[in-house]
């Protein structure tokens, strides 16, 4: 997870019969095996619904896509055996790539040594996984004895057969003997921890070569899949981040990054049963499992046996290299678990390791090796310092991916056992099994600070219907594209349905939460629970709910029975756009789609007005370039008699923003120009924006005096003001702006929250709830300040962690208080201020239309 965290105290060949068997077991009603559910459709599937509805084109995920390629015993020509090789294009060579002072492989270097690597055997095969932000590509390697086409169609057909019908594996003689275990190695998540990339490419290298049989074993067991480096990007520019600047150990539920789908897709493709993600920089080397608050919705009984059995074996070949403090500087390594009592936890599924277990890992781990050589160590240590701290970490890391193949193949067919039962019980709905010293014999202080269920709803819908029952349908189909791309099973209901007391229209999805990876389906939309009197601190954020942010109506259903609700099996949502055929169009502003859609229109020329509500009005003579933009974003223009107000025009955002939001105001379409304090210093051209949106990187005291005094002109000009957080709420204060008085909560609080909207222009519909970091309100509001949103009564943290300090600054405190807030000035400039976090990380996609309205209203 990286140094921002503080330190803390031979070919296997199935027989005939093998695949005989594993066929059988995959056919619905098949000798000996718990029937399938219903194939999913692999055409497209054009009933229709709700006009303008879109049915199913394909299988719902590549899962899906694998199961209907193996309808018949043996498939030729869709699954291709092993080794599959590739020559990867080398990129020219980069002098400037950081890796080389460290003495480490520089980017432009793996693709020729994965090529040379290819050609020494019939052992390795390379992929490209995907591309990352900046256009690298992401390499996927695979070591495995050799496989025919005829027994790689076996595998997949074993592996769907535990994802898709787990009662009917946990029987199977052919996934008993003949299954190999997938095991999943990431590496250089985070672009300036290096050395899990070398430590890669050496093993690969060893395992190509290798003749002993302990090496035949393991790969006529295993597949192994090495992720070379997750972030080609950073690793080059010697950052954390990708080019995009996300961190990628942060984005595995929203999966806004491409190198983070890329991980998702071989998570849900290759089903791995154990995975280490490999990270710097903490001494002694930090290997997971972690300490409290624990996923409530893993199963965590079989996820701790197994993380800790492979943690004390990777514990044991770090310790065995025999570094020492004394003589390299290196403690002995750490286990949070059994070491510390909080301060490093598994809450988030936004990490790797806590992302991977919804796919069925069992073990996953964060490895973290301990000698820094990023930030200011890199640029102040002399070189050869660097590159001996750097050799010892390559060695660290290789015997902790040592020590997991090990253990992979000690323990291959207790993992997928245990594998199959995460997934059973989903299928089954099935009660979690608390942590015990009963329940997890072996693992040393499991006490109640460690027990951390949930109870699942049997069902969650997602409504369709008028406003009344979906707020947007935009949001809507959002999220189901996105449970349906994270493996979560979707159905669309082909009629009128009532579940749990409560009536639905044809076309709602529902989503059944007796499903293999429930689990997963649980972490997106459920709540969350608020988790601020368990621990005193958390690591990261601790809410983070899909239902509640992505802006979509989601209905949680305890009772009936969602099977008996007619419907079919989506792999995509059914389509939004759709165009009133006559009079003018309102086009409601609640999804990034939305704004994005407005903003193509308004620079098209088309004179659109403000509705005032959270919608805008669209003259029926710009009917055909709505048609346009309905196509190319998915919205809907319906008919309306409203003449609007306001004229609104393309705005021009001069933005000294996070990179997340960055990503989320260029997604919304805006023209956006990044500014700073450096930026404004040296001379900005303020001719060019409508709009200063500001929530970091931006000092009102550090301007000089020329810069303060264009920025003062460009507000008395009317440029407006948008403020999130501290950053935006001082500059206001020093530009002599809208008179409030901004309040901090606890600067480590985070969540989600309830709010109340006040409605008009910025939170017109918006959703009751919002998200905070830092969080933040505003008082003593003077002439003419409108409340646009405040935080909901009581205590208003829905689920999170927010504690006061010393005291002050906690959700009671907050209760009632303004959220955010709005004022024009006498010289015609807006502003409006953020106590929230609308565009965390790119994540609370229910909240982005509000700085989208926001933009637009106060220039």
């Amino acid at each position: 997870m990286g140094t921002s965290r503080p330190s803390r105290p031979v070919l296997l060949t199935a027989s005939a019969a093998v695949g005989a068997l594993v066929f059988t077991a995959l056919t619905p009603g098949g000798a000996g095996a718990d029937p399938l559910p219903a194939p999913r459709p692999a055409a497209r599937d054009t009933t229709p619904l709700d006009p303008p509805g879109r049915a199913a084109k394909a299988p719902e995920s590549a899962a899906a896509r694998a199961l209907d390629a193996t309808a018949a015993p043996l498939v030729t020509g869709k699954v291709r055996g092993y080794p599959r090789e590739r020559k990867l294009d080398a990129e020219p060579p980069n002098p400037a790539d950081k890796s080389l002072k460290l003495g480490l492989t520089p980017y432009h270097a793996i693709a020729p040594r994965l090529n040379r690597i290819q050609r020494l055997g019939d052992r390795v095969s390379v992929e490209v996984a995907g591309r990352s932000a900046g256009g690298h590509e992401l390499y996927l390697v695979t070591v495995t004895a050799p496989e025919s086409a005829r027994e790689a169609a076996r595998q997949e057909r074993m592996r769907r057969l535990i994802a898709d019908a787990p009662a009917a594996a946990a029987k199977d003689k052919a996934v008993k003997t003949a299954y190999k275990t997938p095991v999943f190695i990431n590496n250089n998540i985070h672009g300036n921890e290096w050395e899990g990339t070398d430590a890669a490419l050496k093993l690969i290298e060893k395992l190509a070569k290798a003749e002993d049989g302990r090496t035949r074993r393991l790969l006529a067991h295993n597949r192994l899949y090495f992720n070379v480096t997750m972030n080609p990007d950073g690793r080059i520019a010697g950052t954390r981040e990708n080019a995009g600047g996300f961190d990628l150990n942060r984005d595995f539920v929203t999966a806004s990054q491409p190198e983070t789908r890329a991980v998702r897709d071989i998570a849900v493709t290759k089903q791995p049963a154990v995975m280490i993600d490999l990270h710097g920089y903490v001494n002694g080397t930090l290997i997971e499992p972690t300490t409290p608050p624990h996923g409530e919705n893993y199963e965590y009984d079989l996820f701790l046996k197994n993380t800790y059995a492979n943690a004390l074996g990777m514990e044991k070949a770090v310790n065995g290299l025999g570094y020492t403090e004394a003589k390299d500087g290196v403690k002995p390594a750490v286990i949070p678990f059994r070491d510390q009592e909080e301060g490093w936890d598994d809450w988030p599924p936004i990490f790797t390791p806590q992302y991977m277990p919804f796919h069925g890992a069992v073990a996953a781990h964060t490895i973290e090796f301990p000698m820094q050589v990023n930030y200011e160590e890199y640029d102040s240590t002399p070189v050869a310092e660097l590159r001996r701290r750097s050799a010892i970490n390559v060695d660290i890391a290789g015997a902790a991916m040592t020590a997991t193949l090990d253990f992979a193949e000690r323990k291959r067919r207790s993992l997928i056992a245990d594998q199959i039962e995460v997934f059973r019980r989903g299928a089954a709905g099935a009660k979690q099994v608390p942590v015990s010293p009963e329940t997890v014999p072996g693992v040393p202080g499991i006490g109640p600070e460690d027990v951390y269920t949930t109870t699942f709803p049997r069902a969650y819908v997602i409504p369709a219907g008028g406003r009344r029952d979906q707020r947007s349908a935009a949001a809507a189909s959002r999220l189901v594209d996105h449970l349906l791309a994270n493996d979560v099973r979707v159905r669309r209901a082909t009629r009128d349905f009532r579940l749990g007391g409560r009536a639905y229209a044809k076309g709602s999805y529902v989503v059944d939460m007796r499903q293999p990876k429930r689990g997963l389906a649980n972490v997106l939309l459920a709540d969350g629970r608020d988790i601020s009197g368990d621990v005193s601190a958390m690591y990261d954020i601790s809410g983070w709910s899909l239902g509640r942010l992505w802006g979509a109506s989601v209905v949680s259903a305890h009772a009936g029975d969602p099977a008996r609700v007619p419907a079919r099996a989506v792999s995509r949502s059914a389509r939004v756009a759709y165009v009133a055929p006559r009079g003018d169009l309102r086009l409601r502003l609640d999804d990034p789609r939305e704004v994005a859609a407005l903003n193509s229109l308004l620079g098209d020329g088309v004179r659109v007005r403000s509705g005032g509500d959270g919608s805008v009005v669209v003259p029926g003579s710009a009917r055909g370039l709505a048609r346009a933009a309905a196509k190319e974003y998915d919205v809907a223009f319906s008919a309306t008699k409203a003449r609007g107000g306001e004229v609104l025009r393309r705005t021009r955002v001069a933005a000294a923003v996070t990179p997340g939001e960055l990503f989320a105001l260029r997604e919304m379409g805006f023209d956006v120009v990044p500014v700073s304090t450096a930026a404004l210093n040296a001379g900005f051209d303020w001719r060019g924006a409508d709009v200063l949106f500001v929530s970091a990187g931006l000092e009102y005291a550090k301007l000089t005096g020329a810069a303060r005094a264009g920025l003062d002109a460009f507000f008395a000009r009317g440029g407006g003001l948008v403020g999130r957080g501290a950053v935006g709420a001082a500059v206001n204060s020093a530009a002599g702006l809208l008179p409030v008085t901004p309040v901090r909560g606890n600067g480590d609080a985070n969540g989600v929250v309830r709010v109340r909207n006040s409605g008009g222009a910025v939170t017109g519909g918006a959703p009751g709830a919002s998200f905070v970091y830092a969080p933040m309100w505003f008082t003593r509001l003077g002439a003419g300040v409108r409340v646009e949103q405040a935080y909901g009564s009581g205590n208003p943290l829905v689920s999170g962690h927010w504690r006061p300090v010393d005291g002050r600054g906690g959700p009671r405190d907050a209760a009632g208080e303004a959220a955010v807030v709005s004022g024009r000035l006498a010289g015609g400039a807006g502003v409006v201020l953020f106590g929230t976090e609308p565009l965390f990380r790119a994540h609370p996609k229910g909240a982005f239309a509000q700085v989208g309205r926001a933009l637009l209203t106060v220039r």
